[in-house]
């Protein structure tokens, strides 16, 4: 009877674990269907024509894949949004690089400003865009440099340099300043083993940054909006001239926010293997 019971016993047990990863499995399928249906929801909206938006019941698959809304959606400035948002991130993202290199690199080596500054940096991060707005408004409108790149550019430094110092700054932490003391020993310059030595070993986190403020500045709309007019409209900014007081542009829109996600999941894609890395580097570090 003991070994009836026990045998009974285990394969409840093993029932139980079945039933626990069916209900794993099915929670994670809902919540996979719920963040993913947005995105498939937007993707047949690009295709759709224009009475299919307000047919009832929806229509949830589409028989026809033409591309006039892309075709109208670039027409009605979608081209020069995808252009000037490509210039913008990409510049503001070699901008930061270049600078949160050297800062992170200092704060994080060298305990430049000491523990005031590493949380200095940390609060900008807390800090809303909203209140910086104005005073850079005053200053780009004294320099004439308003609905410009260059505004754009230097004004997407407060939202990303803060972070990508950090970030970058705790790769530097983690990495063992004994490896570096090797290669000054061996005769190299600081700049050299940093070059040679340090940089190849946290490129995971540089890579993991770059794309953070690539997308940071893709779609940042608070500072577009308000510091540009016509010459640069970001692509953010033109999604939203397609929502008028009349009507919805719903075709055009669906296929310019399809674009809109294209560069990230691209460039996640591409540098998979550093991302995966470098979020498991212990990047994130005080």
């Amino acid at each position: 009877m003991t070994n009836e019971k026990a045998y009974e016993e285990f394969k409840r047990r093993i029932r139980r674990k079945k039933i626990i990863h069916w209900l794993q499995n099915l929670l994670l399928l809902f919540f996979v269907i719920v963040f993913a249906f947005p995105i498939y929801w937007i993707f047949i909206g690009a295709f759709k024509q224009k009475g299919e938006f307000f047919h009832y019941p929806p229509i949830f698959f589409v028989n026809h894949f033409d591309f006039e809304n892309f075709q109208r959606a670039f027409e009605l400035g979608g081209a020069k949004g995808v252009r000037d948002s490509l210039i913008v991130a990409t510049l503001n993202a070699l901008l930061v690089l270049i600078l949160a290199l050297f800062a992170g690199y200092g704060i994080g080596r060298f305990k430049y400003g000491g523990p005031n500054l590493s949380f200095f940096v940390l609060s900008l991060l807390f800090a809303p865009p909203i209140i910086a707005v104005m005073p850079l408004f005053v200053i780009f409108k004294n320099l004439r440099l308003i609905d410009t790149y260059i505004a754009l550019i230097f004004s997407y430094l407060l939202i990303n340099l803060p972070f990508a110092i950090w970030l970058i700054k705790g790769f530097v932490e983690d990495l063992p300043e004994e490896i570096e003391s090797a290669a000054l020993v061996d005769g190299y310059t600081r700049f050299r083993a940093f070059w040679k030595v340090t940089f190849p070993l946290i490129l995971p986190g540089v890579v993991v940054a770059t794309l953070f403020v690539f997308v940071f500045a893709w779609n940042e709309f608070l500072f577009a909006l308000i510091f540009t007019r016509s010459s640069v409209r970001t692509l953010p900014v033109v999604l939203t001239e397609l929502i008028g007081g009349h009507g919805i542009q719903w075709g055009e829109l669906s296929a310019l926010s399809l674009v809109a996600t294209i560069p990230s999941i691209l460039l996640v894609i591409f540098f998979q293997r550093y991302l995966v890395r470098g979020l498991t580097f212990g990047a994130i570090k005080g």
